[in-house]
């Protein structure tokens, strides 16, 4: 089972109409996203889920769920 953190970052991925940047799910959890030292860490946990096969990362670097 995923970390509460990763749990929530999942289910905004999976909310979400289609694919999204990491920006837009730091919107849709709260996260300051004018700051890049807030907006990084969430980029390193999607790369994370991405890597364990939970999400998919298109070229363009939006994510999505996998299929």
């Amino acid at each position: 089972m995923l970390p509460p953190d990763y749990q929530r970052i999942l289910a905004a991925v999976r909310q979400a109409a289609g694919p999204v940047m990491a920006s837009q799910v730091g919107e849709m959890l709260g996260v300051d996203i004018s700051v890049r030292s807030k907006l990084e860490p969430l980029r390193g946990k999607l790369v994370r889920l991405v890597d364990r096969g939970w999400l998919r990362k298109l070229p363009d670097g939006r994510f999505t769920t996998r299929l």
